[in-house]
């Protein structure tokens, strides 16, 4: 499942994509708009901002932006900054590989071979989708400022 902080990211992520202006929003206006707790967002704008996916600006006119396109920010890489592997065991983990401490040949155990396969499809999808995707289907126009 994906957790609260990864849903929040994307819930930021796409309001600030949203926006028609190029102008910062400051962070009450996001957390305002997206139900998100501000203390909450603070912490994942600026992870998000660590790494590169967003830009701030200080003062009066301040806030957050895109510092990359929506098609740019790739739902797999939310996905692992916020909740971990995506796999669900960590010896087909390819950024967080270990091995099982109970399997002694990964190549002949079933439940690596299926998980693997599992994590190949979750990738194909993944790694192919992005803000814009979230964008392309959301039909609610709650983020909307104007």
């Amino acid at each position: 499942m994906l957790s609260k902080k990864t849903k929040y990211a994307f819930h930021a992520l796409t309001f600030l994509a949203k926006q028609k202006s190029e102008t910062p929003i400051v962070i009450l206006t996001i957390a305002k708009s997206t139900k998100i707790p501000r203390k909450f967002l603070e912490n994942i704008l600026l992870e998000l901002k660590k790494a590169g996916f967003l830009g701030s600006k200080m003062g009066k006119g301040g806030g957050y932006y895109l510092m990359k396109s929506p098609t740019e920010i790739k739902l797999s890489a939310i996905i692992r900054m916020f909740n971990g592997p995506i796999a669900y065991l960590p010896c087909v983990s390819l950024n967080y590989y270990e091995k099982c401490a109970e399997c002694e040949d990964e190549i002949a155990c079933g439940i690596h071979f299926v998980m693997l396969q599992h994590r190949n499809e979750a990738l194909k999808i993944l790694e192919n989708k992005s803000i814009q995707d979230i964008l392309d289907h959301d039909t609610q126009s709650i983020y909307d400022l104007h």
